[in-house]
């Protein structure tokens, strides 16, 4: 059983995390995972389901408020090579988790400083639209981290908002891939057995927390610049996922 601490911390955590995105829009399951594997506070896997639960639910609320759910044939090719490998994925969290537990504490912290920097970095728009294959290989990218972490974002985003198409148009696809690939990745654990009710109590936890920060942080400008918040979370991304990789290391 967890202590009230060890809950209280996640959900601090989860508030955290939620606002970051809120105000710079990206990396969620990445800052709070990132969090949670630097002290080690709740198994990953318990962690990484929880946080599925919450992107599936987010991502499903903006979909239907904003009556989103439409699937281009411009992320068709993303769509079905993120489907194929969020099951790689799922497969590599359950025997990482199982047999090489340090392992998957590396691999996450180095996914986490490799996306920190992807997204630090100013996308500058494309003259035309990317090729599929271009979309298939971001997205059997985005599965794996899915499938892993449930942290498939950093990839999909550098990619669509290089993309010339409008900001709105960027949103519903990143947010049709997430809510899709999310139910794909419980469809792939909850008949499996490996969706602990540890997790699905972490998750029902979080879930005010994450409506509450959002609504707020949408009716309160951030109180530094977006550029400069987002410069200082992958800073921070960074710091924590070197820390997660050397803890790591040492544990071998």
């Amino acid at each position: 059983m967890m202590s009230f601490w060890t809950h209280a911390t996640f959900l601090v955590f989860v508030a955290g995390a939620v606002y970051a995105q809120a105000i710079t829009g990206f990396a969620l399951a990445l800052i709070l995972l990132g969090l949670v594997g630097a002290i080690d506070l709740v198994p990953l896997p318990d962690a990484v389901n929880a946080t599925t639960i919450m992107g599936f639910c987010t991502a499903w609320m903006y979909l239907y408020r904003n009556k989103a759910l439409r699937i281009e044939r411009t992320i068709v090719p993303t769509l079905i090579a993120s489907a194929l490998s969020t099951f790689v994925g799922a497969l590599l969290l359950v025997w990482l988790a199982d047999s090489a537990y340090q392992v998957l504490r590396f691999v996450l912290g180095v996914s986490i400083v490799a996306c920190a920097l992807s997204l630090w970095r100013q996308a500058q728009p494309l003259p035309a639209l990317s090729s599929p294959a271009v979309f298939a290989f971001t997205g059997a990218i985005s599965g794996l981290l899915a499938g892993m972490f449930s942290a498939s974002g950093p990839p999909l985003v550098y990619l669509l908002y290089r993309q010339p198409k409008p900001a709105v148009w960027v949103r519903q696809s990143l947010m049709v891939i997430f809510g899709l690939g999310t139910a794909l990745r419980l469809l792939i654990v909850v008949p499996t057995g490996k969706f602990s009710l540890n997790a699905l109590q972490l998750a029902l936890e979080a879930l005010p927390v994450v409506f509450l920060v959002t609504f707020f942080a949408a009716r309160r400008p951030p109180p530094l610049s977006p550029r400069f918040l987002k410069a200082l979370i992958c800073v921070l991304l960074i710091a924590t996922g070197l820390g997660m990789g050397i803890s790591a290391i040492s544990s071998f």
